[in-house]
């Protein structure tokens, strides 16, 4: 069965704690979904198109865990936190 990826394309970040109080809250319940980090922001170069601030690739055992952990009830209060002032694309993929 072929893995499954969150990847978030943050565009703007309006509140650097209610980011960072998410992203506690938010590990934890991926993580206990399975969800293993690949990508959490750091360096960066944009060579096409638009700049973006943060980029975060998070990879599942597959496609439907990760779709069961964003429906979940703790990775959705972990997002409460934030996205009233974070404002991001967010796609769950299935890998090859």
């Amino acid at each position: 069965m072929n893995k499954g990826y969150w990847i978030a394309i943050y565009k703007k970040i309006e509140n650097q704690e209610n980011l960072g109080n998410y992203g506690k809250k938010a590990t934890q319940a991926i993580v206990a979904h399975g969800g293993k980090p690949l990508v959490r922001g750091g360096k960066y170069v944009t060579l096409e198109g638009n700049n973006i601030p943060r980029t975060v690739i998070w990879e599942f055992e597959n496609y439907d865990a990760a779709v069961a952990c964003y429906n979940s009830k703790e990775y959705q209060d972990a997002w409460a936190l934030a996205k009233s002032t974070t404002f991001r694309d967010l796609e769950i993929v299935e890998g090859v």
